[in-house]
């Protein structure tokens, strides 16, 4: 790395880390108020409060890393322009990409950063969040894996419907079960009720223990009943899994990229208006990481500036142009998730759109041009 690059790094670095630390600390305090009346009624410890906090950061960072890149960028390069460090360098023959390589570069690896966050990480935070405020309030010290309790669950393949009274996410069993089996005609030919369900992940059966098989004729009339209370009997012909029977109540914002690519494989049977969030928020959580270097591309062209008024403007421009990524990001989610649009779309186009424009005001800026130049002569 040459020395001007270092340089560059050097100056935009130490605004980089002011702005990251002052956004933590800000969203650390404003967090710790709206929930200090948890924390105090679970008389939670500071190491309880201290795990809370570390399994919100992921979600976090999708907010402060393009933020914190957007004003660092802004601040260092309009500086630099102010004390024609950016002149000096292009009069040494470099030119506006060459200078911003370096700053190309941190984006990129912004991108990794939040990408990595993002493919389990961050859709795991939301979802624990009410789960384990709820768990602290209650003053319990460690934080329990999420049951799901009176679950029903429809399976259109097999016409196979379970309900499951509760069900905890890390175990392979199911309590208080009851199974419906159903013809093609939708009529009812079986029916099973155990306490408790067991799946076997080796073999895949399962093995349901102290219940009832009952079976039906077509006019609903009971034909047989086997009783097995306080026995098991196993059934090795069933291709649900506890994951799958479950899956139908997750919620996709909070599923990371090998979950939702597993339930689109596992429920591909659901209506496409069901699947149609899953998808949007597969390719959201791909499309989410460029946010960092879409923010490159629009300060790095709109902080070089030579004048006071146009540090002002571009600053101005850079705040309005970004939050206005926000709004169109969660506006083409919802139209996503409504089959409105196609998912790559929902996901990608903001994105394309203001990479777009600032790929073109780099343009402008690297041949020393703007915009009401380029107006003016057109007129």
């Amino acid at each position: 790395m040459k020395l001007l690059d270092r340089y560059v790094l050097r100056s935009f670095l130490e605004p980089f880390l002011i702005c990251f630390l002052g956004f933590l600390s800000i969203w650390l305090i404003f967090d710790i108020q709206g929930n200090l009346s948890d924390f105090q009624d679970g008389k939670a410890s500071i190491r309880t409060i201290l795990g809370f906090y570390l399994t919100q950061l992921p979600t976090f960072m999708n907010v402060v890393l393009p933020v914190g890149l957007l004003l660092a960028l802004l601040f260092s390069l309009s500086r630099m322009s102010r004390t024609n460090e950016l002149i000096s360098q292009l009069t040494a023959g470099r030119s506006i990409v060459r200078i911003l390589l370096p700053l190309f570069g941190v984006g990129l690896i912004c991108t990794a950063v939040l990408w990595w966050l993002n493919r389990e990480h961050a859709p795991h935070a939301d979802a624990i969040k009410k789960v384990a405020l709820e768990q602290i309030q209650r003053g319990r010290k460690r934080m329990e894996q999420e049951a799901i309790e009176a679950h029903l669950f429809r399976d259109r393949q097999t016409g196979r419907t379970w309900y499951v009274q509760k069900h905890r996410m890390d175990t392979n069993t199911l309590q208080d079960v009851v199974i419906v089996q159903q013809d093609e005609g939708g009529n009812v030919v079986e029916k099973w009720y155990a306490r408790r369900a067991d799946w076997d992940p080796r073999s895949g059966d399962w093995g349901l223990i102290s219940g009832m098989k009952v079976e039906f004729d077509t006019e609903g009339n009971e034909v047989k009943r086997d009783d097995f209370s306080g026995s098991a009997r196993r059934v090795p012909s069933w291709a649900e899994t506890p994951w799958r029977i479950a899956s139908s109540n997750f919620e996709a914002q909070n599923l990371s990229v090998p979950e939702l690519e597993r339930y689109l494989e596992q429920n591909h049977d659901f209506p496409e208006l069901s699947l149609a969030p899953y998808r949007t928020y597969l390719q959201y959580r791909h499309a989410l990481p460029w946010t960092c270097m879409v923010v490159v591309l629009i300060a790095a062209p709109l902080g070089i500036v030579f004048n006071r008024r146009g540090v002002l403007a571009g600053v101005a421009s850079s705040i309005f142009i970004f939050f206005g990524m926000i709004f169109a990001t969660n506006l083409f989610l919802a139209l996503g998730k409504g089959m409105r649009v196609s998912p790559l779309v929902a996901a990608w186009t903001p994105n394309v759109i203001i990479g777009v424009i600032g790929l073109f005001l780099l343009y402008l800026r690297s041949g020393n041009r703007d915009l009401g130049s380029l107006f003016a002569k057109r007129r």
